[in-house]
């Protein structure tokens, strides 16, 4: 079955995470995606197999003019480029969008950074932590009166940089596809973290009162939205937001005098003790037991190593263990775009470090011998 990315070439020239995973979603769906590194990052061992899947891996060194020279044939009916490159990096060394587009003005190149190409903070080196916090958003997340928690997932690296670069990649090959120019897209991880401020944006300007860290409505203020701690040391999440769902919740709990209460500022801390107080008086296998027939928006704070045992995820196909070279079972997560038409796929398992680099050129037109000079020579 053809994919919706088939036929597409990818030349990733990123590093661990943003720009791995923004690739990954394209190669899911039928791009080829090379991932092209230099042999001297292999040590640092920052190649996380998991977003490597349905790609090859080759080596080059873009440093010397061979491996320039390499990296002109590689990219002569490429696609799309990807890099994670500090601004100005690519530019010295020689494959810059500039030059790129010289040769291939249908080139669509995306750069993924942390603050973007141009402002203030461009240069400034950093990592998911700095960039939520830097745009405001890990100021809203943990307790009140309590330092900020920082997050177990990324949400910079992954919802700020990789999913907006997929999406610009993709509206650039749409329109590319209907007048054949390609153009260069900068991707600022800081920028997409800022993006997700546009709930607590709203509350603000509609109440005139900013956010604040663990005490908003999407925040543990209310006891309608809130986490709860069961008998067993489990948590029990409620999202009871609209009316009817409250109302439900309270006259299940046998509490239906706090029906009226739901946003009642005077009485929220005592509303959230009641509440508290009951959900402990259960497990939380318990809880979802009698919860389940419930139209009430909840769910069990859940492992990540529950997900692998998650009847729902398992039917949505949403852990995904692969089988690699060596016969270890490589587990990630499944693909979350369902298709129709074009279901994305994996089917090849993530490469060894380099492991495509021989096939890759013989492709180009490198023989034996040439691979011999360029071992040789420290190009790939």
């Amino acid at each position: 079955m053809t994919s919706a990315l088939t036929g597409i070439k990818v030349v990733d020239l990123s590093r661990m995470l943003p720009g791995p995973y923004c690739s990954m979603i394209l190669a899911d769906h039928g791009a080829r995606v090379i991932a092209v590194e230099d042999k001297r990052f292999q040590k640092d061992g920052l190649f996380p197999p998991q977003v490597n899947r349905n790609k090859q891996h080759m080596t080059l060194n873009l440093k010397t003019d061979q491996g320039k020279a390499i990296f002109q044939r590689l990219i002569a009916d490429t696609d799309v480029l990807i890099e994670g490159f500090r601004p100005g990096v690519t530019q010295r060394l020689g494959v810059g969008y500039d030059t790129i587009s010289k040769n291939k003005p249908d080139i669509i190149y995306c750069s993924i950074t942390g603050y973007g190409q141009t402002g203030p903070l461009r240069n400034r080196a950093g990592h998911d932590v700095n960039y939520i916090a830097e745009a405001g958003v890990l100021d809203l997340i943990g307790e009140a009166g309590r330092p900020p928690a920082i997050p177990g997932v990324q949400i910079a690296d992954i919802a700020g940089g990789a999913l907006n670069a997929a999406v610009g990649i993709l509206m650039a090959l749409y329109h590319r596809q209907k007048t054949g120019q390609g153009q260069f897209i900068d991707i600022s991880m800081a920028d997409g973290a800022a993006a997700l401020l546009s709930l607590p944006m709203f509350f603000k300007n509609t109440t005139g009162t900013p956010f604040q860290r663990g005490d908003t409505i999407l925040s543990h203020r209310y006891a309608c939205y809130n986490v709860y701690e069961t008998a067993d040391g489990r948590f029990l999440s409620i999202g009871a937001l609209e009316s009817r769902f409250w109302d439900n919740l309270c006259r299940f709990l046998e509490m239906d005098a706090y029906g009226p209460l739901q946003y009642d500022d005077d009485r929220r801390k005592e509303i959230i003790e009641d509440f508290r107080t009951v959900f402990r008086q259960k497990t939380l296998a318990q809880w979802e037991k009698v919860l389940a027939p419930l139209d009430v928006c909840w769910a069990p704070v859940k492992t990540m190593d529950e997900l692998a045992d998650n009847p729902h995820f398992e039917d949505r196909q949403m852990v995904a263990n692969i089988t690699d070279k060596d016969g270890n079972i490589v587990s990630g997560p499944g693909i979350s775009i369902k298709l129709e038409r074009t279901p994305g796929s994996i089917h090849t398992p993530p490469p060894a470090f380099g492991q495509d680099t021989a096939g890759i050129l013989k492709e180009l037109g490198y023989t034996d011998g040439d691979l011999e000079t360029l071992v040789e020579n420290d190009i790939i």
